[in-house]
């Protein structure tokens, strides 16, 4: 009788935290905070407000996800670059930062389903005469380390030079300053960096038509990704994730987030 209650008490512990088969689904929990990486240099997705604190669309997408957790939300600033490495690592659970699904990547971390949609576009002064990808020959494209921006830029034209950034607001201030012929970048962003400086106009060629972004998560961790989908189902269906790009780009979603063939 005691040996059975003991298995059974261990059985049901082992249950409930999932064993040996620990997601991180089950760390934020335990935690009690879920670590999100976000891009705090790409408004609106992400910036620090008055007071120095994160703000922003995708800040808000993961104060979404904590909540549906029940826990805290500690949003950790990140780079382009440093997505990646910041999943490998273990400093986060995630990565809320327009982070493009690609195959290439992967192979090094898993993805949630596509949370928003965006084409590739270019950001120009409205003075400078370039309307087309043609038109970027022997001019300087600025592009954000990391991205995948500079290789779609040189496939479509092998002649345009690229200089890469830290960061897409320094990539906006070099185009601004004259330090840079163009930008290419998410077309949600520039068209809310064209907003806010009217001199500034984005291209209607695009460079990539569409892109598809995800929550980056943990590779190999199929018990967190399958949450994360099951929540941004909800999430999306609810009208939450459209009242909140209303609320920061000032529009109704542009693209549907279902992949169309």
């Amino acid at each position: 009788m005691t040996a059975l209650a003991s298995l059974t008490a261990c059985t049901s512990v082992s249950a409930a935290t999932g064993g040996d088969r620990s997601s991180t689904l089950q760390e934020v929990v335990r935690r009690g905070t879920l670590n999100v990486a976000s891009c705090l240099t790409f408004p609106p997705f992400g910036s620090l407000d008055k007071d120095n604190k994160p703000q922003g669309y995708d800040v808000d997408v993961a104060g979404a996800m904590a909540k549906a957790l029940g826990v805290k939300v500690h949003i950790v600033d990140t780079t382009s670059a440093n997505r990646i490495p910041n999943l490998q690592t273990g400093k986060v659970d995630a990565v809320v930062c327009n982070f493009t699904t690609t195959p290439e990547r992967a192979k090094q971390v898993s993805f949630s389903d596509p949370y928003i949609v965006a084409g590739e576009v270019l950001l120009v002064k409205k003075s400078s005469g370039i309307a087309t990808l043609g038109d970027l020959t022997g001019k300087t494209v600025a592009v954000t380390k990391g991205s995948t921006n500079g290789d779609a830029v040189k496939a479509a034209n092998p002649k345009a030079k690229i200089q890469e950034y830290d960061s897409s607001s320094a990539a906006v201030l070099a185009v601004e300053q004259g330090q840079a012929d163009a930008m290419v970048e998410d077309s949600n962003f520039l068209n809310y960096q064209a907003k806010k400086d009217t001199s500034l106009t984005v291209t209607k060629d695009s460079v990539v038509p569409l892109e598809y972004n995800g929550i980056g998560l943990p590779l190999g961790d199929a018990t967190w990704t399958q949450w994360v989908d099951t929540w941004l189902r909800e999430f999306n269906t609810s009208g939450e994730a459209g009242a909140l790009y209303k609320k920061w780009f000032g529009v109704e979603r542009v693209f549907p987030l279902n992949p169309a063939y």
